[in-house]
């Protein structure tokens, strides 16, 4: 047997080191933004849940939640708010970013619409241009607290720690663990059994998350974020679901807890994934 026997440079040993100590900082700094999240987000889970419905004010402090913490966070450890993406970056990622959930819903509904699955309401009860404007400038400030801490603040320092295929999927698994109270003891569903809306929620939501990662990482922006996010939330609740004519069938299929969305989120995350060689070395 050969044993082969490495010499370290003292050199090597401080930097190896001085590699080992940042990694270790990197972790706490994490644990402290997730305790923070999780324990400030406790305060709404519990208003919402007793008030029996997901109330707007709730719902908008909720959402501002990891945001909040993020930015504390970076205070307490850097004593700044820089680092979280706050800068615009390239244009077309924005446009991108937007746009991509029109894509992957549209696909879903198109098909529930012209299919014997489902049909589509002859009108939609809003004006399509406030709905696009208004929606978007009110979505997006909503979303953009969440965005603030999972994409602005704990997606890039996963990336450090673990690259971009780990820490997607890590930034997802958190993402939807966060919203499980809301849909195991709220009203966030759509009226499908617990279970399967668990499973297509949180399938979803990594998926996207996928997207959401490359996005933020390749152009350096958190507003990346912020406008997939919001564009989701406003097409997908505000549009796609109130134009369905809702059934038992389409209950199971569209939505955030239906299997459509699951299922289009999986090739979502499968083309971005295959992009990673396109991003920065972590």
């Amino acid at each position: 047997m050969v044993v082969l026997v490495e010499t370290v440079t003292g050199e090597e040993f401080v930097n190896s080191t001085n590699t080992l100590s940042d990694m270790q900082v990197l972790k706490r700094q994490i644990g402290f933004f997730l305790s923070a999240t999780f324990a400030l987000s406790a305060v709404f889970w519990i208003l919402i849940i007793r008030a029996g419905g997901l109330s707007t004010a709730y719902v908008i402090g909720l959402m501002w939640c990891p945001g909040i913490a993020a930015m504390a966070t970076r205070l307490v450890f850097h004593r700044t708010l820089k680092g979280l993406g706050w800068g615009w970056g390239k244009t077309r990622y924005q446009i991108a970013s937007y746009l991509l959930p029109l894509a992957y819903a549209g696909v879903v509904y198109g098909l529930v619409w012209f299919t014997v699955l489902g049909e589509r309401q002859p009108q939609f009860g809003a004006n399509l241009w406030n709905f696009i404007f208004i929606g978007t400038a009110f979505s997006l400030f909503t979303a953009l607290g969440e965005e603030i801490g999972w994409r602005g603040y704990l997606v890039p320092q996963l990336f450090k720690l673990t690259g971009f295929t780990k820490a997607s999927f890590y930034s997802g698994c958190i993402w939807a663990l966060w919203h499980m109270p809301l849909i195991v003891f709220a009203d966030y569903n759509a009226g499908a059994p617990a279970w399967f809306s668990v499973i297509c929620f949180a399938t979803m939501a990594v998926g996207i998350s996928f997207a959401f990662a490359w996005l933020r990482i390749k152009s350096g922006s958190l507003w990346t974020a912020a406008l997939l996010h919001a564009s989701h939330n406003l097409y997908i609740q505000g549009y796609f679901d109130q134009v369905t004519v809702q059934t038992e069938t389409t209950t199971y299929l569209t939505g955030e807890f239906g299997a459509g969305l699951a299922l289009s989120s999986v090739v979502v995350a499968i083309v971005f994934w295959r992009l990673r060689n396109r991003l920065p070395d972590s």
